[in-house]
């Protein structure tokens, strides 16, 4: 069922090119969907009860077998979780009203192979295989960005693959590395985490962590490895943009979960706090320059700098000590940082969208040049206001619950960093209450009196990721109880 999570957004990607444009929307929502909805079926049927296997659903068939590579697929609780989020927020983008440029089909089919790949890096169980996911993933965004940005869109698609590439290679060579310590050599990465095989090794651990932390959290990215973030923001287009900050993003630290985490635990325990403290110097910096821009897309692409250094200070947290006194701390620290990127990507992906509507109706980005949208758009005010309260970690939405675990986990291994961190959510409230108060009150300059509000099918998208924030804020533990079953398993837990 996995296997078919992937081929058929990625078969969808090519048949798509032969749909008559008047369709293509509607038949690439339905091509979309349809890993949505056999996600959904794997969710209901995994089982989160003590003795359950951690991986379930496995698929596994031979590939280059001399390698120990193989088309591995199945998910535990962390990537069933993230890969269904994804999922989702691919279909709202899809559906999204876009400006084509007279080429839908093209458009349409670079969404669906993102798709295919993207989910890929969640459900994949071979190292070569999540590498090669993670790597197509850039071309899919790199073509979106290119061709269907704005302003300086060609350059900023070009940063944005330099970049990150540079970063692939250097998980390349950590991969390497890694695989060549195992004897037979395997990709598999239940192996690879039963085997533990850099365990004892310490300087080249050591330079097999860089490369995966320098590979990771490019992606993710953290302080300093960002700047390629806020150009590739600005000038993609609206849907292309939920999507990068949604689920791309979210390979970062997926990634730091799922490889060196959990298959070099001693040596990311040794260099947790370092990566405790990079979190925290993220967390406050996205927010400090988050609240100088002007840019509205650009502010919200530093949030995810800082929202992103609460799911790394969590996994810091988490794998501070594998084995010692304070697991519960940890686990709750771990399944934090999970919760947080689900709820990032719906909260994210929702202003991002939003910030769509605002180019779409202004080919403005410029907070100054708004005001008293309210007034003439009050749907858009409406669900603007709710993910804006959402990302500052009001209660009773998704972000509070996601950190409020972070910090109380992390409160229970490193209680300076997460004081520290705390200072972060007080400069995000501020940035994300001028924001509104910039946008949507005070007096509407004669020039935005016509300003158009949500149209029906925005109205539907944002509202379906609007009650799942509300949901996981109100009553979070049909999400918990899934994290939960693995992120015992990965602190050592009963």
């Amino acid at each position: 069922m996995l296997t078919l999570t992937i081929l058929v957004p990625l078969i969808g990607a090519l048949a798509i090119l032969y749909v008559n444009e008047d369709r293509c929307r509607k038949v690439a929502c339905v091509l979309g969907a349809i890993p949505l909805l056999l996600l959904i079926i794997a969710w209901i049927g995994f089982d989160t009860g003590a003795g359950a296997p951690v991986f379930q659903w496995v698929e596994s068939y031979p590939w280059i077998p001399s390698l120990g590579v193989g088309w591995r697929m199945g998910v535990d609780g962390i990537a069933l979780a993230i890969a269904t989020m994804s999922a989702l927020l691919f279909v709202a983008a899809i559906a999204w009203p876009a400006e084509t440029q007279g080429r839908p089909r093209q458009y349409y089919a670079w969404f669906l192979f993102l798709e295919a790949v993207s989910l890929g890096v969640f459900l994949t169980l071979d190292l070569l295989l999540f590498y090669v996911f993670f790597d197509l993933s850039l071309v899919g965004l790199f073509f979106l960005i290119g061709r269907w940005g704005h302003g300086d869109a060609q350059r900023a698609a070009l940063k944005f693959f330099v970049y990150t590439f540079a970063g692939s290679l250097a998980m390349l060579l950590a991969i390497i590395a890694l695989v060549l310590t195992t004897d037979p050599v395997t990709f598999d990465m239940r192996e690879l985490i039963a085997r533990q095989p850099l365990a004892g090794m310490d300087v080249r651990g050591a330079l097999v962590l860089l490369g995966f932390v320098i590979g990771l959290g490019i992606k993710t990215p953290f302080v300093p490895l960002h700047t390629w973030l806020p150009p590739a923001h600005v000038d993609a287009p609206g849907p292309a943009s939920a999507i990068l900050a949604g689920v791309l993003l979210k390979m970062g630290t997926y990634g730091l979960i799922r490889i060196p985490f959990s298959m070099m635990s001693a040596t990311f325990a040794r260099y947790a706090f370092a990566l405790g403290i990079v979190a925290v110097v993220s967390i406050l910096w996205g927010a400090l320059v988050a609240m100088a821009q002007r840019d509205l897309k650009r502010r919200i692409a530093y949030t995810s700098v800082n929202h992103m250094g609460y799911s790394l200070l969590g996994i810091a947290a988490a794998g501070a000590l594998v084995g010692g006194g304070e697991q519960a701390a940890r686990q709750m620290a771990l399944t934090g940082a999970t919760v947080e990127m689900v709820a990032h990507g719906l909260i994210t992906g929702s202003l991002f969208l939003i910030c769509g509507v605002f180019w779409q109706r202004g080919r403005e980005y410029d907070l100054q040049t708004y005001g008293g949208l309210a007034q003439v758009a009050p749907r858009l005010t409406g669900f603007a206001v709710l993910a804006s309260f959402a990302s500052l970690g009001l209660p009773g939405l998704a972000g509070f619950v996601a950190e409020l675990q972070i910090f109380v986990g992390t409160f229970g291994v490193y209680p300076w960093l997460a004081a520290i961190g705390l200072v972060g959510i007080l400069i995000t409230a501020a940035l994300f209450l001028q924001m509104l108060q910039q946008l949507f009150f005070g007096e509407l300059p004669a020039r935005w009196s016509d300003f158009s509000d949500l149209g029906r099918v925005e109205t539907r998208m944002l509202t379906v990721l609007a009650v799942l924030v509300v949901v996981i804020g109100i009553y979070p533990v049909w999400l918990l109880t899934l994290i939960n079953s693995t992120t015992a398993v990965l602190t050592g837990g009963p």
